[in-house]
Formats: C-alpha cells, structure tokens, sequence
C-alpha cells in the first residue's frame, strides 16, 4: 500500500521552486503510508507524488510511473488482484511491459482501454492519471471505498491526496468547518455522508466513482453501483457458490512478496478467512501467522452486552489451535490510550473512536513487526447482516439510519445558536433520504427483504465507510497493509441479492456464511454471535475521562465549546450521565472521548470555524 498526492493547476506554473517545495512537503507527509521509497514527478501544470509501501515487484514499480512518452502519468495505492489475467490481455493486445507490478498494469491499462479501465479492476485501489494529451486529471477509487482519495478543487487547479494531511500541507488550502462539516461531525458521525471531507472545501472521491479535471470544471461519474436482479439459485448453491467466491478472493490476496499473516478474532469473520488463507498457505507449503488482540487480565475486565456477546481470546486460540497457524497474541495496555491519542488524530486528521482507535492502531503496530500485509475479516457483518439493527424489529421500522434507532447523537450537545444555524435534525434526514433514493431496487420486491435491500445499502455505503476509514488510518500509520477479503465485489455483487429468509435462516445472524464455512471451523466459533472489537476494561478509565472532561470544563478558551454546550455537558458530567455517543454501540465513555477528541482536533490543526 502506499500514499500518494498531486497538484494540477492551469494558470500557475507549478516547477518554480515555491511549487516544487509545496509538492514535496505534500508528498513528505505520507511517508507512514510508505515508507520504502519517494518520488515526484512535476511538469508545468502538473505536479504527482508517491510514498510507496513495497509489497509486489519490490525493485521495480517506482512511482510515480510514466508511459513511454512521458505524456501519461499514474501515482497509484492499493493492489489489483486480477492484475495476472489484465497483464496477459494486455500483452496480448501488444503492450510490452517492464515490471512486474500491477502498478504497471493499471497504467497500461488507461493506455488500452482509458476511464474504462476501473470497471475491469478487482481490488482495493486509489489512483491518479495525469494525461498531458488531453490536459486532464483522473482519480478514481475503488467500488466500496477501502482505500480514501481526498481532493480540494478551487478555481482553475486541484489538490488531491490519500489523507486529508497531504492537502492540508499546501498553503492553498485552510483548515476551516462550515455548517455542513459540523453536522457530519455531530449528526452523522456513524454514517458520514459519501464525498463529504469534514473540512470545508475538502471532498473524498466517492466509492466506484470516478473525478475528472479539465480546464472546463470538475465532474463525477458512477462506475459501479450493487446491481439489484431476481436471485435464483437455492439454499445450497447459494452457500456453495459464497464458498467458492471466499475461496477464490482469500487466494487472490495472498499474493505478496513480503510477510503475510491474518487478523483472527476468534469470531467467524475473521476465523473464515483465515482457516482458507492457511489452506492455501498450506497448498503452497507454508504456513500462516495469524494475531489476535487482548488486554492484560482481559477475562476479569470483560463486560458482556448487546455488542460484545464474549471475549475473543478463547475463541481466537481455539481458531489458531484447529488450523495449526503460527498464532501471536497481541496483548494492550489499557494504559496506553492517553499516550497514543496524538498518534491516532494525526493518523486519522479528524476527531475519532478515542480508546477504540487507540488498542486497533496498536494492534496494528504490532502485528507490523511480523507482517507488512493482514488479511482481515471486515465488512462481513455488511454483507451478511450480522448487525443487530438487521434484525431488530423496530431498528428496521425506524424511519432512518437503522443503527440511530432509540440513540441521542453528538448533535443533543450542540449551543443553540448553533443547532439553529446547522439543523442537525434536517441535515440527517436529508442525508437518509438521499440515500434512500439511491437505493437499487428489484422490481415487484416488497416488504421484509425490500427494506433490507434498503437497509443492506446503507449499511455498505453509510455505515461501512466509517469502519474501512479507521482500518485504513490506523494500519497505514504502522506502515501495514490491510486487505479485506469481504469486500471483494463479485462477492458483494451475490450476497446483495441473496433474499433474508437465506441470509438469515434458522434465527441464525450470517447464517449463509456460517453454513458455506461450516466445515472449515470448530463449531462452537461457527455458531459463535458477533461480538465487537473488544474495549478498553481499564476500570481506572472512565473516571480518568470524567476528570479531564471536568478540566475541559474549566478552560475557559477551550475552543470545543464554540460548538458545544458547555452547560449542558455541564449537567450530564454531574448528574453522572454519558455524554451522547459517536458510536452505535453503547458506551459509557465513547461520549467523553469523542467531546475530548473534537477539542483536540480542533486545536491540532487550528481549524476555523466559519
């Protein structure tokens, strides 16, 4: 994986040494997304950057990569894993290539085939080609949005950059919120809306669409959309066709030139993918690293609830023990949180998760010093539907984002001034509405298996993208790339259409991958529930949050409380009530930090409020 970062601009001339320093200070500041190598490529109005992280072809594959002529150039992050069968089309088409990287194939691939290259691409992907033939700019990303790609179009130029940190380093772009990035941080923190960049001007390349820049303007265009048609096949061929789609995709990821290994939970997610990423290690005479996470005395810390239905680590090392892996328990402090909190908001630019980015980004660290590359169970519970809101009778009668259900949001904390001029209320129902109208729909499809048609595209396009931005932050803050198997797009494609009664047959959350794994597993962990990524049990924790929220409290200038009711947080802190949450699943502390992290967010990067 790497980071890459570029600059187009049709009145300056960008090679003048103040614009070649701006360049390279963007490109220095993805260096934790690659950290083996650098480069820059500059022409007078337009300026590519590169951080890579070497994982396929290690000597070559520099980038940026420029045709022949020197008049296309790519700057790419991610991988493609049908890269093998697109590099013999095209050399069959008479393209002769010098690399064996699938850097390479992407660029040849614009060379035969142009935009339409993407809608050929299996992978997790994030790219820009600078066509000086046609004086335009593409970037496109991926179907569901693994890997980010930001941009800030102003008149007459663009900045773009796989984190918001690389626009935010060209002295053209402020830190700045308006009303619109306010509602997202406060309204819609679990379901952001797709483009949205938090920061005023900034933008994301939404999944499966593509950006072009000309001279004439900037404009977006869809490649990809989950395709709604009658599903035909039954119960068992169902289940065997997801089996063979897993098998196919985990093999397809495990393509590496570096060490390899994979996330293990214990839960059937992540369990599923590893035990067919050993058998292909196996196959291959290998033999697979898996990791889980845990935290001292982890069993006396765990509390049960509604999102954490048991703890991980028997049920990890019971995975590891039935596949025979090479199995390293990653063990975090809890008392590590505050010391990392910097850490994780310069990795994520934006307020977060607090403790729960914390212990993933030092999962991450860890596994770092074994793999450079973790296949991970993410985005099953999407797919499947394994979320609680799936099957909650009244989450799915809830006349918007199904995880709100019942819920106070960040917004509850807004001033009133404030509340009145952003109209947080509005502002989500707005946004659910227009998610709503972008559903695909199956003809004559009514009633239960219509709205979770409904409720499955806003779980992969509202919900997901939360998930899959704090993956991609906090791995690539290590320097380790994540490949998540589940988000594979043939595989989305089919289970999309699959009708509940299959999906969830026999009362069963993901019964459909339970069924096409169960042979794979231990059948306690193939009928395991879900359970979440275990929390901070510290019971030293939530009383440290109260005492610095008690001091946030007293800063007089503390500049969260612009936005916030200080009176009102005021009242809650005393009456010993949380603090509405950023998350969906309940916490008694989720609230406090998020209120901590908008004020150090806020004063990190010296946003101004418009």
């Amino acid at each position: 994986m790497c980071g890459i970062t570029g600059w187009i601009d049709t009145e300056r001339d960008l090679t003048t040494p103040e614009h070649h320093t701006s360049a390279q200070a963007m490109t220095a500041t993805m260096a934790c997304r690659g950290p083996d190598d650098s480069g820059l490529w500059c022409s007078p109005h337009a300026i590519l950057g590169h951080r890579r992280l070497s994982i396929i072809d290690l000597d070559g594959g520099r980038q940026p990569m420029a045709a022949d002529a020197n008049d296309v150039v790519l700057t790419y992050s991610g991988e493609i894993y049908n890269f093998t069968e697109l590099r013999a089309e095209l050399a069959a088409r008479g393209h002769r290539f010098h690399t064996r990287s699938d850097t390479e194939v992407v660029l040849r691939g614009y060379l035969e085939w142009g935009p339409e290259l993407a809608a050929r691409l299996n992978g997790m992907y994030a790219f820009a080609i600078w066509d000086a033939r046609t004086r335009e700019l593409l970037l496109i990303r991926d179907r569901l949005g693994i890997k980010p790609l930001y941009y800030h179009p102003y008149p007459g130029g663009l900045l773009f950059g796989s984190e918001p940190k690389a626009i935010l380093a060209n002295p053209l772009f402020e830190a700045a919120l308006d009303d619109s990035g306010i509602a997202e941080l406060f309204a819609l923190p679990t379901a952001p809306t797709p483009g949205h960049g938090i920061f005023a001007g900034l933008r994301q390349v939404r999944a499966g669409h593509l950006v072009r820049a000309t001279e004439r303007g900037v404009t977006e265009t869809a490649y990809w959309h989950p395709p709604a048609h009658p599903h035909t096949d039954d119960p068992e061929t169902t289940a065997a066709h997801v089996r063979e789609l897993l098998r196919d995709t985990v093999a397809r990821q495990l393509v590496a030139d570096v060490p390899l290994g994979s996330l293990l939970s214990g839960g059937v997610d992540s369990s599923a993918v590893s035990a067919l990423a050993a058998a292909e290690s196996a196959r291959a005479g290998g033999k697979l690293d898996t990791y889980s996470v845990d935290f001292p005395d982890g069993e006396r810390g765990f509390r049960r609830t509604a999102w954490h239905d048991s703890r991980d680590e028997p049920f990890a090392r019971a995975v590891a023990d039935h596949l025979g892996t090479n199995h390293t328990t990653i063990v975090v402090d809890p008392g590590d949180v505050r010391r990392y909190e910097e850490t994780v908001l310069r990795a994520r630019d934006l307020p977060g998760w607090g403790e729960m980015d914390v212990s993933l980004y030092l999962l991450f660290e860890r596994v770092r010093r074994h793999s450079t590359v973790a296949l991970s169970g993410e985005s099953a519970d999407e797919v499947f539907g394994g979320y609680p809101y799936f099957r909650d009778p009244a989450a799915l009668a809830h006349d918007g984002f199904p995880w709100l259900y019942g819920r106070e949001t960040p917004a509850a904390l807004l001033r009133p001034e404030v509340s009145a001029r952003v109209r947080p209320q509005e502002y989500a129902r707005s946004r659910y509405e227009e998610a709503l109208a972008q559903v695909p729909r199956l003809p004559g499809e009514r009633g239960r298996d219509a709205r979770v048609r409904e409720v499955s595209y806003l779980a992969l396009t509202r919900w997901l993208p939360a998930l899959l931005d704090r993956k991609d932050r906090m791995s690539m803050a290590t320097g380790l790339e994540v490949r998540v198997p589940f988000c594979d797009h043939r595989l989305v494609e089919y289970v999309w259409n699959v009708p509940w009664a299959v999906r969830f047959a026999d009362g069963e959350e993901k019964h459909l991958l339970r069924r096409a794994v169960a042979d794979l597993l231990p059948d306690r962990v193939v009928h395991r529930r879900k359970s979440a990524f275990p929390a901070n049990p510290d019971p030293g924790y939530p009383q440290a949050l109260r005492t610095r929220v008690a001091d946030l409290l007293a800063d007089p200038v503390a500049p969260v409380f612009e936005l916030v009711d200080r009176a009102a947080v005021t009242a809650l802190v005393d009456a010993g009530r949380p603090l509405p949450s950023p998350r969906a699943a309940s916490s008694a502390t989720a609230g406090l930090g998020y209120l901590l992290g908008v004020d150090a967010w806020l004063r990190a990067y010296r946003v101004r409020i418009r």
